[in-house]
């Protein structure tokens, strides 16, 4: 049976893949494999460059764990899976290795903002009587936030800035530490809490978290995109803080990439 077309109710689907080139093969092409390899991955790269998807956006891995490291987000599984498949069969047989791949979905949080929840911001910050026209106006500026909020969480455009962190996390289930046996709305508050934190890094980090509970070995997937690593670093480090992370978080292993179009990604890996 074929399957033409796997798409989700809301959402599209995000790959993350990290390879490692065998220099020794790479190497013993003969003489114009390697130019026509690369000659493949940019025209592939080119005709997957849309601002949210299908999309295949190249990174160099920094610090060994992996030399080449690639995102793609389609919203059709089956046209994820391709791009997948095209982007290995760009290279010559053998001349790299997968090292790292993980599969997940964007999505709206559990704990998303209610029309409620809004009327109580109005409310509360700014001094507004509900059932006057000041406030139904405020209101609507609050929704139509939340719309656009709502609409690039499950449709992303991240910005190329120069560095792109990544790492897998579970929320812990042990004992008295176990996220999934607290009630919806204590799980609600601390998220509310671990958001505040994350909304301090506006302008220096822009994330996406993607949902992988079912789809691969962890729950979800962190991507953070930075101007410097300093900034990886401390909004990382400050979570640790918040009783969400340091109560409930347990975390994969975490790739740290320069994001660099094709030309100069050969040359920086000499290539």
């Amino acid at each position: 049976m074929a399957v033409s077309e796997v798409k989700l109710d809301q959402g599209i689907h995000v790959m993350h893949l990290f390879y490692r080139v065998d220099r020794t093969v790479w190497d013993d092409q003969l003489e114009g494999v390697a130019k026509n390899a690369k000659a493949d991955l940019e025209g592939l790269l080119a005709a997957n460059n849309n601002a949210c998807q299908p999309r295949i956006v190249p990174f160099v891995n920094v610090g060994g764990k992996a030399d080449l490291a690639f995102m793609i987000y389609a919203d059709d599984l089956v046209k994820l899976s391709q791009l997948h498949r095209e982007l290995e069969l760009c290279f010559p047989p053998d001349a790299i290795d997968l090292v790292y791949s993980f599969l997940s979905v964007t999505e709206l949080p559990e704990y998303v903002t209610s029309e409620d929840d809004l009327k109580r911001m109005i409310i509360g910050k700014e001094n507004l009587e509900e059932g006057t026209e000041e406030f139904a106006a405020r209101l609507d500026v609050y929704k139509q936030k939340q719309k656009e909020y709502q609409h690039y969480r499950l449709n992303p455009e991240l910005p190329d800035w120069e560095v792109m962190g990544f790492y897998p996390m579970n929320k812990r289930r042990s004992g008295a530490d176990n996220w999934y046996s607290l009630d919806f709305d204590t799980r609600k508050e601390l998220m509310a809490g671990h958001a505040k934190v994350g909304r301090t890094y506006a302008g220096r980090i822009s994330q996406l978290i993607t949902g992988s509970t079912g789809l691969d070995d962890w729950e979800w997937g962190v991507t953070l995109m930075a101007h410097q690593v300093d900034a990886l670093k401390e909004i990382v480090y400050e979570m640790r803080f918040d009783e969400v992370s340091a109560r409930f978080g347990e975390f994969g292993p975490f790739y740290v990439n320069l994001r660099m179009d094709l030309p100069d990604i050969w040359e920086h890996l000499k290539l």
